[in-house]
């Protein structure tokens, strides 16, 4: 039984200024949140860590939750969204080279559920 799918989305050859920016990452949040239909508990929490270091981003979910931590001395972002009923895939290359100039991205779709 299915109950639910996940994205694990590593977008490599980002922009260290963005991966440092806990507002451009609200705004990819924000733009996933609206495409996929989801709906956020409470208010996403940012942690911006200390030169050099990068964000870690945090939204609960009504479907599950949406995280991020970002490497800006890699130029590396790991994005992690799950829904717990099924949705389209969202163009992950295009929001992630748009809000964080990523040059590639490798995306990972898991069903989750109860094996039967």
């Amino acid at each position: 039984m299915t109950t639910g799918q996940e994205w694990l989305v590593d977008a490599s050859g980002c922009l260290a200024e963005r991966l440092k920016d806990a507002r451009a990452l609200a705004a990819l949040f924000e733009e996933l949140i609206v495409l996929l239909e989801l709906k956020v508990v409470g208010q996403p929490q940012w942690h911006v860590f200390p030169e050099p270091g990068g964000v870690t981003g945090l939204a609960l979910l009504a479907e599950s939750h949406l995280a991020v931590h970002t490497f800006p001395e890699h130029g590396f972002a790991a994005l992690n969204v799950y829904c717990c009923r099924p949705r389209s895939r969202p163009d992950f290359e295009a929001l992630l080279a748009r809000h964080l100039g990523a040059a590639s991205c490798r995306v990972r779709e898991l069903p989750r559920g109860v094996e039967a």
